[in-house]
This record gives C-alpha cells, structure tokens and sequence, in this order.
C-alpha cells in the first residue's frame, strides 16, 4: 500500500516542479545591450566589450551565453583549460585563430567551433574589429571572471590574470597563440 501512494504521489511531485518552471517567465535582451552587468569592458587578456545574454544565475548554473565584441587585433586568451565546461563559439564577423588541443582552425563569419571541457584550447583575433556568441555549459564561473577583470582599476599583470583564471575555475597552461 505505501508503495503505491508513493507512486500515485510521484507525478504530483514531478508536475509541481514543471509547473514551478512553467511560471518563470523568459525574458528578450536587445540587440547592442547586456542582461546584467552592462557592457563589460574587459582588461588584460584583451580590451574587448562583453555584453551578458544570459548568465548562469538565469539558468541555475546550466548555461551562460555572452555576445563579445572584439577590439584587440593580434591578442587573446593564453592557452587555458576549463576543466567542467564545454564551450561553443559562434563567430557574427571578423576573422579569429583557434587552437583545440593540437588542432588550429581559422574561422570567418558563419563558422563555430566546439571546444570541449578539460582540452587546453586559446583563440586570438585576427580582424580588426570581430563579434562572437560564446555559450558555456554548464554556465560555471567564466561570467565573474569577466566581472572581476572589469571592476580593475588597472590592466593586470600575467600573475594577477593567473590566479584570476584559476580563481573562476580555469587553469592558464600556455601562452596566446601568435598570429602574423
């Protein structure tokens, strides 16, 4: 008898969830503006301008979606790892250079590129001026590392850009790919 109440009470339990789910509503960021934080205008690895579309705190930690405008030609991230995150990279405009492991790729407008948790990767700007998409999953800690590296007051030093990577989750173990 006492199993069959649990299960009879088991959709009930289930549906309460969905229904919990079903009353959150969605929400339409517009095209130039960020969900929160503003633009976040980043220093260090790179000068570019992050816009937050949705964060991770929208999402429970299961998804982040940033849209970054590129304006550092010739600079990017150091070679780094996120050890419980995939990455996928949507590239709007411009010209970048990846490397994934061993691989390098060069991508243009139109073309992504998937970048798997706990494979050493970097990307570097080859246009002048670019756009990308850049989705995480699970959302993990990459959207305070963005915070943090706007709230300087000061473009950080190589040790202050390591201990930042590795304090949102990330591990620097080489540096930026160079592009001619």
């Amino acid at each position: 008898m006492a199993a069959l109440s649990a299960l009879a009470a088991a959709p009930s339990v289930a549906l309460s969830g969905f229904k919990k789910r079903l009353l959150n509503k969605g929400f339409k960021v517009s095209a130039g503006e960020g969900r929160k934080h503003g633009h976040l205008k980043l220093k260090g690895v790179n000068v570019n301008i992050l816009d937050v579309k949705v964060s991770g705190s929208d999402t429970d930690g299961g998804l982040a979606i940033f849209e970054q405008t590129s304006l550092s030609p010739k600079r990017g991230t150091p070679l780094h790892v996120h050890p419980d995150q995939d990455e996928v990279f949507y590239v709007i405009e411009g010209a970048y250079y990846f490397q994934v492991g061993d691989d390098k790729y060069n991508l243009k407008a139109g073309d992504s590129i998937f970048l798997p948790r706990k494979v050493p990767h970097a990307w570097t700007q080859v246009a002048d001026r670019g756009k990308m998409i850049v989705v995480l999953q699970p959302a993990g800690k990459l959207e305070d590392f963005f915070v943090s590296l706007a709230g300087m007051d000061h473009d950080p030093t190589q040790e202050e850009v390591t201990k930042l990577f590795s304090a949102n989750q990330m591990q620097v173990v080489g540096p930026p790919l160079k592009v001619d």
